[in-house]
């Protein structure tokens, strides 16, 4: 029987399809894109939320900004001590009462005549008991007067060669001159804590606690140091410690006045020193700022630091060993706080310092008078390379006007300057002396940062 021929279709179905072999090397290479390309996303993804969670944080739970700090500028009210001068001044220069109206008050109910006066004064004897009664006083208004004051330690760590490590401290004195829910602010000199890695406080009751500088003042080499409120007691904030009060340091009969000398001012931390201003005349003078200095009888530290209160608890003066006269190095000497409360503004609320560049001072009644010279900030000398100078600015210019502000003093110059910002510019009118009076000229000044 001869065999059947295969059955084509048959055939057909038999075949076997083969799977297209894998390719590893690409599907390694595959599997290394996309994980890297999920590393890369996940990279991204959280740096955009590291950098916007702060600002989304803010829009959806936003906190309010601290307000500003201010320190109310000075009226013109006069100290106990002027108004008593000016109360005798009136009456010694009123009309003499007639004979009659004058008998008549020296010998009505209660009034006293001056032999009278004078007997009752002359058989007034103070004995131990006065004396101690005095001093308590005082001992218990310095204690008060204490809850201001703060001790600022600097601690700086070095490494030695033989990998041990060293700590050494400076301490300065500080005031509590600001407090809020936040922060209390302590005005401070810097020069003894500049070079500190970090910063304690300690308050009159022996707590301590960290602080940071917020910002120094160029010029006087004070600084503002702040610290966190959050977790102290309430009863701590409000009873243990005490924001000082700034007085003034204006008033026209300062020599005589008794003052207390608080911080270190006899060179060891929680001294205190008691005296009277015997002098309020003398001036330093600075960049774009004059301050008045007090001088006292109080025999101190050549390295003495703190403040001056008055006896209505109020501080008038942070003293400073820069500016001590010929022969009185150890006697306490102290800028006057009305100079420096814009400063302390400046300080508090972390603003930078601007650089015009001039030595200045007020032309006074007689200069003005004898002189010609019209009112105005008198320039007495421009700093090298400063503002001023590069504007063309000179010695004896007579500074009248910043831009639509009129200067008619240089307390007026200064209170322009301080609500101005580095980089800005300011249209400066002066006037310069030439044959015939003084001619007006327009500089435009462009201030920088004081350094």
């Amino acid at each position: 029987m001869p065999d059947k021929e295969p059955n084509a279709q048959s055939d057909f179905m038999i075949e076997k399809i083969k799977e297209r072999p894998i390719n590893k090397g690409k599907l390694i290479r595959r599997m290394l894109i996309t994980a890297a390309m999920a590393v890369i996303f996940g990279l991204v993804a959280c740096f955009t939320f590291l950098a916007l969670e702060p600002v989304l944080s803010k829009w959806m739970n936003p906190e309010e900004e601290p307000p500003k700090i201010y320190f109310p500028e000075e009226t013109e009210e006069m100290s106990p001590e002027e108004m008593l001068s000016e109360n005798l001044t009136e009456t010694s220069s009123a009309e003499p009462l007639q004979e009659t109206e004058s008998q008549e008050i020296e010998h009505s109910e209660g009034a006293l005549s001056e032999d009278q006066i004078s007997e009752i004064l002359s058989g007034l004897t103070l004995n131990m008991v006065n004396y101690r009664q005095m001093y308590s006083a005082l001992s218990d208004y310095t204690k008060n007067m204490q809850k201001s004051m703060v001790t600022l330690t600097g601690i700086t760590s070095r490494v030695d060669w033989f990998n041990d490590v060293n700590e050494s401290s400076n301490r300065a004195s500080g005031v509590i001159i600001y407090s809020n829910n936040k922060e209390l602010l302590i005005l401070t000199d810097y020069s003894m804590l500049e070079n500190a890695q970090r910063l304690n406080v300690t308050f009159c009751n022996g707590a301590e606690t960290t602080a940071e500088f917020k910002r120094r003042d160029p010029s006087t080499n004070l600084a503002v140091v702040s610290v966190q409120v959050e977790g102290m007691p309430e009863t701590f904030l409000n009873e243990t410690i005490a924001v000082a009060k700034p007085g003034s340091s204006n008033h026209s009969n300062l020599v005589g006045t008794p003052v207390i000398a608080l911080g270190n001012p006899m060179g060891t931390t929680d001294s205190a020193g008691y005296g009277v201003i015997t002098a309020a005349s003398a001036q330093a003078s600075d960049a774009d700022v004059n301050y008045k200095l007090l001088q006292t009888d109080i025999v101190g530290s050549p390295a003495a630091g703190g403040v001056l209160f008055n006896l209505y608890g109020q501080f008038i003066g942070i003293i400073t060993h820069n500016y001590s006269a010929p022969g009185m190095e150890n006697l306490i000497t102290a800028y006057g706080i009305s100079d420096l409360k814009k400063r302390m503004e400046k300080l508090s609320n972390d603003q930078a310092f601007v650089y015009f560049g001039i030595i200045g001072t007020s032309v006074s009644l007689s200069v003005h008078e004898e002189l010609s010279v019209p009112y105005g900030t008198y320039v007495k000398d421009v700093l090298l390379d400063s503002p001023a100078m590069r504007a063309g600015i000179q010695k004896g210019d007579v500074i009248t006007r910043i831009d639509e502000f009129d200067v008619n003093s240089f307390s007026d110059f200064l209170t322009e300057l301080y609500k101005r910002d580095p980089d800005e510019k300011l249209r400066v009118t002066v006037l310069r002396q030439a044959q015939n009076g003084y001619k007006e000229m327009y500089m435009d000044v462009t201030l920088s940062e004081r350094k």
